[in-house]
C-alpha cells in the first residue's frame, strides 16, 4: 500500500471545504487507501495552524473539532518518532521536516500544496505531488 506525508496545508482545507479535493483526500486516507505518515513535529504544526485565532474563528473550528482530528490522526496514522533531519529547502527550511519524515518512513509521497515543496518534483525516491495528482493515484 502507498504511503505519503500529507503537509499541513492539506489538513487545513480539509477542515474548511469539506467537499475539495483535501477532504477527499482525508476520506481516502480513512478508506485506508494508503498510509498516512506524520511526525510529532508535523502534528503540531497542524495543531498550532488550527487554532490561529483567524483561522479558527473565520471557520468555526471548535477545539473539539481540531481535537477530533488530532487524536484521529494520532491513532490512524503511523507517527515517525524520530524523523531524518535534512536541509533542504534554503527559502523555507521548516518544511525540511515533511522531507524527513517521508525519508525516515520510506514513503512514496509527498501530498502538498506548497510551491517550496512542489517545485522540488521528488526527493530521493519520494514524489512530491499536488493533492488532485495523489487522488488519482489513490483510488
Amino acid at each position: 500500500m502507498l504511503k505519503a506525508v500529507i503537509d499541513t496545508n492539506q489538513f487545513v482545507s480539509s477542515l474548511i471545504s469539506k467537499q475539495g479535493p483535501s477532504a477527499q483526500l482525508i476520506d481516502r486516507w480513512r478508506e485506508q487507501k494508503f498510509i498516512l505518515v506524520t511526525s510529532p513535529e508535523i502534528m503540531a504544526e497542524i495543531q498550532r495552524v488550527l487554532e490561529y485565532p483567524h483561522i479558527a474563528k473565520k471557520y468555526k473550528l471548535t477545539k473539539s473539532v481540531i481535537q477530533s482530528l488530532m487524536i484521529l490522526i494520532e491513532h490512524e496514522a503511523v507517527v515517525i518518532p524520530k524523523p531524518t533531519i535534512v536541509h533542504v529547502i534554503k527559502d523555507d527550511p521548516d518544511d525540511d521536516k515533511f522531507l524527513g519524515c517521508a525519508l525516515a518512513a520510506k514513503a512514496e509521497y509527498i501530498v502538498s500544496g506548497d510551491q517550496h515543496l512542489l517545485s522540488l518534483g521528488s526527493y530521493e525516491s519520494i514524489s512530491i505531488v499536488t493533492v488532485k495528482d495523489f487522488l488519482l493515484k489513490c483510488r
